[in-house]
């Protein structure tokens, strides 16, 4: 599997990224996020195994060699071209090893030891099985080692699709129409979107394109796209949510930030261009939608000027990168 690896990346660590990203797709981890979610996942998998050039360097529980999140943070930064912040440790817990703890890829030490889970001396390590799987890649025994490891691990990406189908956001469009976007946390914020911004600041707005991670074109009103001379929807640079209000002319172009995805200068360039191209025939206002302030916080200065923000935990205001519309209300 190719992804786009960050080009900060040293090469040997690219290619270390690409071989264990083969071997999670044939041990049936899901690879179906965001290209950078996917390279945080591989980076961080490297990094409790201590691998720097090769995989014949990994170390497993066996070593009992467990490592805490901050010291992952620190061996991607100083050998893999990152620089996450010390205070990520969270998202490396819940994000990066999640489905690799799942998996028993990773072991957590709290599953070997009667530990608290905000112990601060927990850890993590590579599993005994999966580093010897590891040990055997590119080699003759490597079929032989995977079809071993398959038959003592029971495919995560089965068990994943059943919890991932029992765990659907339902979400009820403003025409009351319902649709259901696949678990996570980004669709929880396209819900939130939907449910709560577009009452509030919609004008009467009805959506017009939903995307979901599973299935990029869940929800699409062709008919009205067209009438206002919207772009074609297989365009690179399509938001998460699209919604138009008939009142007053306004197109809405809505990103659920998660990790990547905010309305930067240059993203906003390349879509005005589009438009411009396809000449549409709406008001288009550029929102990036954030979870908590916490999260906006991180990204502000990545903002372009002249869109908005709005933040799920506060929904009622809004943050605006284009002040001299808004003096002209106050005068």
């Amino acid at each position: 599997m190719k992804i786009k690896v960050q080009s900060k990346t040293p090469a040997k660590v690219r290619q270390l990224v690409f071989n264990l990203l083969d071997v999670f797709q044939k041990i049936g981890i899901p690879l179906d996020d965001t290209d950078r979610r996917v390279e945080r996942m591989a980076k961080a998998c490297l990094a409790v195994g201590k691998i720097k050039k090769s995989f014949a360097e990994a170390i497993s529980e066996e070593n009992d060699s467990f490592v805490r999140t901050r010291d992952i943070i620190t061996f991607e930064n100083e050998n893999y071209g990152e620089n996450i912040s010390p205070g990520s440790y969270d998202d490396i817990r819940r994000k990066d090893l999640r489905l690799l703890v799942e998996a028993g890829v990773v072991i957590n030490s709290s599953s070997k030891e009667n530990q608290a889970t905000n112990n601060p001396s927990r850890g993590y390590a590579l599993g005994k099985s999966f580093v010897e799987l590891l040990y055997s890649y590119g080699s003759q025994e490597w079929d032989l080692r995977l079809s071993a490891y398959l038959k003592e691990a029971q495919s995560l990406k089965e068990e994943l699709e059943h919890k991932r189908n029992l765990m659907i956001v339902p979400v009820t469009l403003p025409d009351g129409k319902q649709i259901s976007l696949s678990y996570g946390e980004h669709n929880d914020l396209q819900k939130a979107i939907i449910e709560k911004f577009l009452p509030l600041f919609g004008f009467g707005a009805e959506v017009l394109y939903v995307g979901d991670t599973k299935e990029k074109f869940l929800h699409m009103d062709e008919k009205v796209l067209k009438e206002i001379r919207f772009f074609v929807l297989e365009h690179d640079e399509l938001p998460d949510v699209v919604a138009y209000s008939h009142e007053k002319n306004l197109l809405y172009l809505i990103e659920a930030y998660h990790s990547t995805g905010e309305w930067n200068e240059i993203r906003v360039r390349k879509v005005k261009r589009k438009l411009k191209e396809s000449g549409c025939t709406a008001d288009v206002v550029f929102f990036t939608a954030f979870e908590t302030k916490n999260a906006f916080k991180q990204k502000a200065k990545d903002i372009a000027w002249e869109t908005e923000v709005w933040i799920a935990e506060s929904p009622e205001h809004l943050v605006h990168f284009n002040g001299y519309k808004f003096l002209d209300i106050h005068k």
